[in-house]
């Protein structure tokens, strides 16, 4: 091959725009050594190819385990042409330069993602050569250029129409390589130590022995950035949204955008809080979310009967919110949206009717504004996964508050025992009230959130606020608190209000005092074993 052939090296597991970007380097002039799969799609689609094992005189091995690891390989990524000393080597060795390597990993993560894997298909998917070529080249990125995604693609052939790469763009290029293999290495290294000792979310309680066993004594976190956003919460915050590599069909990651705005900081925090609310339920359910906390939760046979009475539940703290369904949003319940008064930022939802979605983009005056999400797999299951909270200097990590509370473990622990009706309603304020920020009250009726008391300093407060807010419509409903009630008072104030049934986790010293004010009253209580506070 002569020395002055312009050559690049192409190994993909993704070939998307691979065929293109192929043939724009051989309008270019580089001729193209590649391995394997890649290889063979480039022949068949007649592009002009090098079998690496032509090159190096070596042929592939182990399933094709052994290929790019050979000297005449990372001799061409590794050699400076312009040192004597390497260009030297390079002739002795019929060792030739690459100026471009095009190369993308294993699906590692994509695999350990796919339900019931075994070890032994997740490690088969550990890539070798991949990071070593991408390691090798990026080293030396001084004289190659370094190409990891379909997304750079369109620059690098425009920087070659002009001649070559420019300096600045290769060591850009450089940069991602290695961040792809840190992100590449981070996974491979928290799934190993999965099986050394892989976490137990079925524990509702641990030792501190156990519960430290979830985690790895070291912890690097990647995520890609999807969107730079207007602000942070505050006009004077920057702001930005990253995402997994690979997120979950029923996270709000995985979510189409269909219509609207610019999503915000708090647009982001809010759809995120109206979806973990609306899939706790198996009935049609509609959530109204303000600040991150829902000020009206209801459950109905239909979805536009369930947002009626989820706006009802705080009709004014409702007008600037955002909405959460769990069933697809019907012409309907369209209706409803569109209806004067109502100002709604955004909606989530697993899908829209065709005549749903033309409604709520041409009818109302907010219909350029609102926007329009679309996740299908909202409602798929979950497995229990980690949360993250920056404090300075640090960060905090624990498992999301996604475990299913045991209802067969209740224990009705006053005189009086809840009526069906009661009970249902003490199910669905229980599920409601553990996504509201502690500490939580909340008054329910007839499935439908009439009352919330949220983030307040003390639990009587937060009584006070939810009998307020319900406006004499919790007489006969029910109440929930995220923590237990420390003393008599809160229930001497929910009495006041009219409610005759209380869900709680139990647990306090004072816990016989309570019982008593119950009993008192005639209302029923339920201890569930289980807190959910949500600072």
């Amino acid at each position: 091959m002569p020395a002055s052939v312009r050559r690049a090296l192409i190994s993909l597991s993704d070939k998307q725009g691979l065929i293109p970007f192929a043939q724009g380097l051989v309008r270019f002039g580089f001729e193209l050594l590649s391995t394997g799969g890649t290889r063979k799609s480039l022949e068949a689609a007649g592009v002009p190819v090098i079998d690496v094992a032509q090159y190096t005189g070596f042929p592939e091995m182990m399933d094709g385990r052994v290929k790019t690891l050979h000297p005449k390989v990372h001799g061409g990524l590794l050699g400076r042409p312009d040192l004597a000393a390497d260009a030297k080597s390079m002739s002795e060795h019929g060792i030739t330069p690459f100026e471009l390597v095009i190369v993308n990993l294993y699906p590692f993560v994509e695999t350990i993602s796919k339900p019931d894997v075994t070890p032994a298909e997740a490690i088969e998917q550990i890539d070798i050569g991949g990071p070593s070529m991408l390691r090798s080249a990026a080293k030396n990125h001084k004289y190659v250029g370094v190409v990891t995604s379909p997304a750079q693609y369109d620059r690098v052939l425009s920087e070659l129409a002009g001649g070559h790469l420019s300096h600045e763009f290769r060591v850009e290029l450089a940069a991602a390589a290695f961040e792809m293999t840190a992100r590449y290495d981070r996974a491979i290294a928290d799934y190993m130590q999965g099986l050394v000792s892989p976490p137990n979310p079925s524990h509702v309680s641990h030792s501190s022995a156990e519960s430290n066993e979830a985690f790895p004594p070291k912890l690097t976190l990647s995520f890609e950035r999807r969107s730079s956003l207007r602000y942070g919460e505050n006009p004077h915050q920057r702001a930005a949204f990253y995402v997994e590599s690979n997120p979950l069909p029923s996270t709000l990651a995985a979510a189409e955008i269909l219509h609207g705005k610019e999503l915000s900081y708090n647009n982001l925090l809010d759809l995120d809080a109206a979806m973990q609310i609306v899939r706790e339920f198996h009935q049609p359910a509609a959530v109204v979310i303000k600040h991150n906390n829902p000020c009206g939760c209801a459950v109905a046979d239909h979805l536009s009967d369930a947002y009626l009475k989820a706006d009802a539940g705080d009709s004014v703290s409702a007008f600037g919110s955002i909405l959460g369904f769990n069933r697809e949003v019907d012409e309907a319940t369209a209706d409803h949206l569109c209806e004067p008064g109502h100002f709604i930022e955004s909606i989530i939802a697993p899908s829209y009717t065709p005549s749903a979605f033309q409604k709520l983009t041409t009818l109302p005056k907010w219909k350029a504004n609102v926007r329009l999400l679309k996740c299908p797999g909202m409602l798929d299951a979950r497995p229990i996964s980690q949360e993250f909270r920056r404090v300075t200097g640090g960060l905090l990590v624990q498992d999301r508050d996604e475990a299913t509370d045991q209802n067969s473990e209740w224990k009705v622990v006053t005189t009086r025992q809840p009526t069906d009706l009661e009970r249902a309603d003490l199910e669905f304020a229980w599920l409601v009230c553990k996504h509201v920020k502690s500490n939580a009250i909340l008054f329910a009726k007839g499935g439908q959130v009439v009352g919330v008391g949220a983030g307040q300093m003390s639990r009587l407060d937060s009584s006070f606020i939810a009998a307020y807010k319900s406006n004499d419509r919790a007489k006969g409903g029910v109440c929930a608190s995220d923590a237990f009630f420390p003393f008599r008072d809160g229930i001497d104030q929910i009495h006041k209000a009219g409610i005759t049934a209380v869900i709680q986790p139990g647990g306090s010293k004072k816990d016989e005092e309570v019982i008593a004010a119950c009993n008192e009253f005639g209302i029923a209580m339920i201890f569930t074993g289980q807190r959910h506070f949500r600072h």
